[in-house]
């Protein structure tokens, strides 16, 4: 089946019909297009939204999105967003109109979720040894000559199994040996002398071509600026030796790749100074939780936060729980829960009261845990909260806050719901 052209895909998730499985959505709304009820603009508040309901920003967004791009251009960086923040194709497609090589992916679904909507280039940051992904890929590339794809090794074994699975392919799979952040990191070749074997195993296979070098930082035990600009500096000097073996001959750029979320200045700084390579090199960051950002784990990590003077990112989730119990001057209770709220790295946080059509900040307001369906908040005695009440949880780590809502309202600063933006997890 020939690939549908982006704009395509894109538009046919506009004729998927509202339904119960769309957690939030207006009740009178089941029956319509997403594109029907996107043509309303109702208003989150008062439009017949029902809580808990997740919104994203339209303003936040897409100041992040201007925001890295101008970054990456800057320090001459390319840039390939890491899809399975968000898994929506609908911001994979405005994260490549505002400059970006290409979308990361971490498995093979998600590969295929962005080639059903269009996407060209993908870096898999993981191993693949999976046969019927592997033959899938293959025929992926041989039926889309502009079609890129490049993944990691990590073992001789690893190798071997590729290239088995991939006998016959007309177009070799462009792989990258993945360096290990350090011992007892996570994925990754440990050493040198080793990264070379598995280099070596890319050479005797023929369905595979060596096309650069990765890793990610964010996995240096300890990490600190000194430790991971060690780290990437022996990911240069990994690249650099390859070359002069004479690894790269025959491509048209070598491929130099790293960047999380947390150290991409340290990237932007230690790549600055890649040496004069017998290709072009591709430098290739990967960082994706920029998209929304967070109220937690990215807001303390950002390297925005050490480089002011390059801007800020802003958080563009706000996950809308009712109170719907107030057992005491102390205690209060709201309608959202795990099932909606990322928790794996932080509780949400409480950040303004709506009432009346009024917002305020969310003073005395502390969200202390959360059960499966009920968040449980302990109120200071100045906390003006009451059932029926409206609260804006800001939330932390967007990788675990889009996988929970399958279809969410994009919002502009007034309520008014402008688009819907629909996740593939």
């Amino acid at each position: 089946m020939a690939l549908a052209t982006s704009a395509e895909a894109l538009a046919g998730l506009a004729e998927e019909r509202v339904g119960p499985r769309f957690k939030g959505l207006p009740p009178d709304a089941d029956g319509l297009t997403v594109g029907e009820l996107a043509a309303q603009r109702r208003n989150l508040f008062t439009g017949g939204f029902t809580t808990p309901v997740l919104a994203l920003s339209a303003e936040r967004l897409a100041h992040n999105l201007r925001l890295m791009e101008t970054y990456a251009a800057r320090h001459g960086l390319a840039f390939a967003p890491h899809g399975k923040t968000s898994m929506a194709p609908q911001l994979f497609a405005r994260q490549i109109e505002h400059g970006a090589w290409g979308i990361t992916l971490a498995v093979p679904h998600q590969v295929r979720v962005a080639r059903a909507f269009g996407v060209r280039r993908i870096f898999l940051a993981n191993e693949l040894v999976d046969p019927a992904a592997l033959r899938w890929i293959s025929a992926e590339l041989a039926a889309d000559p502009g079609f890129r794809f490049v993944c990691y090794v990590d073992s001789v074994r690893g190798v071997e199994l590729m290239d088995a699975a991939l006998a016959g392919a007309g177009r070799p799979v462009d792989v990258v040996v993945e360096l290990a952040a350090g011992e007892d990191a996570r994925t990754g070749v440990r050493t040198e002398a080793e990264c070379a074997a598995v280099a070596d195993a890319v050479a005797a296979a023929p369905a595979l071509r060596l096309a650069g070098v990765a890793g990610y930082e964010g996995e240096v035990p300890q990490a600190d600026p000194e430790r991971v600009r060690a780290w990437l500096g022996r990911l240069v000097s990994l690249a650099a030796a390859f070359d002069a073996a004479g690894r790269f001959a025959g491509l048209d750029e070598i491929v130099v790749s790293a960047g999380g979320s947390a150290w991409f200045d340290a990237v932007a700084e230690v790549f600055a100074g890649i040496p004069e390579l017998s290709r072009p090199v591709l430098k290739l960051l990967r960082s994706g939780a920029y998209v929304s950002h967070d109220d937690g784990h990215y807001r303390r990590l950002t390297p925005f936060n050490r480089v002011p003077g390059q801007g800020a990112l802003e958080s563009a989730f706000r996950l809308w729980a009712q109170v719907v119990s107030r057992p005491s001057p102390h205690q209060a209770f709201l309608n959202a829960g795990k099932r909606d709220a990322a928790h794996d790295l932080d509780l949400p946080v409480a950040r303004v009261v709506r009432r009346d059509g009024a917002e305020r900040p969310a003073a005395g307001i502390t969200v202390t845990a959360l059960s499966d369906q009920h968040t449980w908040l302990r109120t200071d005695p100045e906390a003006d909260l009451r059932v029926g009440d409206w609260l804006g949880l800001g939330l932390s780590h967007p990788c675990t806050s889009f996988d929970k809502w399958p279809l969410i309202p994009l919002a502009e600063a007034d309520g008014t719901v402008v688009d819907y933006i629909r996740t593939f997890f």
